[in-house]
């Protein structure tokens, strides 16, 4: 299924608040990896995204039809 920018901005911001509030990593960084990005947790985010393995479904309620 293919996102709009709307679901990713939505997606990253959840899952970055996730992790600044301490939540897990799913994303196996190294420390050089996380020195580089400087910790940050929307990155972190975007990375799990891009991987596709964001722990978050989407749900599309479909309109009803007018019969």
């Amino acid at each position: 299924m293919k996102l709009t920018k709307y679901e990713k901005a939505r997606l990253v911001g959840a899952r970055a608040l996730q992790i600044a509030m301490g939540a897990p990593l799913i994303l196996e960084l190294g420390e050089e990896d996380l020195e580089r990005i400087n910790y940050n947790p929307i990155e972190i985010a975007k990375m799990e995204l891009e991987k596709g393995i964001l722990p978050i479904t989407i749900k599309r309620p479909m309109p009803k039809k007018v019969e």
